[in-house]
């Protein structure tokens, strides 16, 4: 058989082979007619070297290259690619599959954008006013430092929308990459563990309405906020540091930046995090049964009471319910989709027991959950409102508020101590 060399004319074909190594190319095919198939295919050839770790080259399309990372060798031989150039029209093309359509490009980043706007004017608000109050208990302190992972999350939306919509330089997508998306992720489980430690919080004040706070307890609750970050510091650190790799191609996934041992140390990390929400929905749903069997007690001594003639202060325990849930709500509106989401995404990257189809609604699904969990940064300053006296005290101060506005939220009490009860409700002292 005769064989004729071929040159690639593209940029992006040179880029590519010059990434692998191969440029000049040892392109081949033949010249001489072969045995006729149902689909006619495209052969390409490459030469693979001797003891190198390339990129294989996916050729899926006569003019495109597709770029996947695969370590070979002590191999000397021919790679054949072949292509139909004609399907039948149940088959998939690539484009039907790309992760390159207008909900990933277009409706994502519009969501993000809003998120980003809302979200930064509000939690920069939020933290301006816990500026001005004191760390006097447990609950106050978790929320300053939810308020500061709000932030940092907030602060890296816009080099994803710039990603999403392939507005981004090569540069700039090797920086989300290797910062942006990690601390995202980072924020994000420092959120989860701090909703852990609110809910213990809370059932603590639910369970015990009368403890007080002594200052080695909140000296405690300081080194256990500065311990939670060191540690999702050094547990994303990792993953900044081994990915280090050039990019292969102009179009890349963040594991073609990473080397074997940043590979490994993303697994590990990934385990480590599911450790930590699993963990900590346990922990939350533990917690919040036990508030929820306690108020349901109180509110059935409160309706024995009023039986019996004694005062009405039904409505008052409903609104401290409603307050007490709204926590569990956030929890589980952006926490919980996205790990169950997660499950079959990472099934369907590491197996290939899914079709193409399969796989782009996983990634889609996944993509949905993660705006949910983006979300937190948004929802969390209800919390601060609609619970922590202090804060509603404060941010009336700030922005001279009519005191009205705030009395409205707990009605009937006197000079509350807002750093001992950050949840209102006196009955209850929760």
């Amino acid at each position: 058989m005769e064989w004729t060399q071929v040159i690639p004319t593209k940029g992006n074909d040179k880029f590519f082979l010059q990434s692998c190594g191969l440029y000049p190319p040892s392109f081949r095919r033949p010249s001489t007619t072969r045995t006729k198939l149902a689909a006619k295919p495209v052969f390409r050839f490459v030469k693979i070297p001797l003891d190198r770790s390339f990129t294989r080259l996916i050729f899926i399309g006569p003019e495109f290259l597709q770029l996947e990372a695969l370590r070979m060798s002590n191999i000397m031989g021919i790679i054949v690619m072949t292509v139909p150039q004609n399907t039948s029209n149940h088959s998939q093309t690539p484009e039907e599959c790309s992760r390159n359509n207008v909900l990933k490009t277009v409706v994502f980043p519009v969501l993000y954008s809003l998120l980003f706007l809302v979200g930064l004017s509000i939690n920069s608000l939020a933290m301006w006013v816990f500026f001005n109050i004191p760390s006097k208990s447990h609950f106050i302190i978790y929320l300053k430092n939810i308020v500061v992972a709000d932030i940092m999350m907030t602060l890296t939306f816009p080099f994803k929308i710039l990603s999403d919509s392939n507005m981004a330089s090569v540069p700039l997508r090797v920086f989300v990459c290797r910062v942006s998306s990690v601390v995202f992720y980072l924020t994000m489980y420092i959120s989860i563990l701090f909703f852990g430690l609110i809910s213990i919080d809370r059932c603590r004040k639910t369970l015990r309405p009368f403890a007080g706070t002594d200052r080695t307890g909140l000296a405690r609750r300081k080194l256990l906020s500065g311990a939670i970050w060191i540690f999702m510091l050094a547990l994303g650190l990792p993953n900044m540091i081994l990915t280090n790799r050039a990019p292969p191609a102009p179009h890349f996934k963040c594991s073609d930046l990473k080397s074997e041992a940043g590979l490994r140390s993303h697994e590990v990390v990934n385990h480590v995090c599911q450790i930590i929400f699993w963990g900590n929905l346990a922990t939350v749903v533990l917690c919040y049964t036990l508030i929820t069997k306690e108020l349901y007690s109180s509110y059935a001594r409160t309706q024995a009471s009023q039986s019996e003639g004694g005062s009405g202060t039904a409505p008052k325990r409903g609104r401290v319910r409603g307050n007490v849930f709204l926590v569990l709500a956030v929890f589980f509106i952006c926490f919980v989709p996205f790990h169950f989401a997660r499950v079959p995404y990472t099934m369907s990257q590491t197996r290939d027991m899914f079709d193409c189809a399969l796989k782009l609604f996983l990634f889609q699904l996944k993509e949905s959950t993660l705006w949910l969990s983006s979300l937190n940064s948004v929802l969390d300053p209800l919390i601060y409102f609609f619970l922590c006296k202090s804060f509603r005290a404060s941010l009336s101060s700030t922005l001279k508020l009519p005191p009205s506005l705030c009395r409205r939220r707990h009605r009937g009490q006197t000079a509350p101590n807002t750093d001992s009860t950050p949840l209102e409700g006196p009955s209850s002292a929760i």
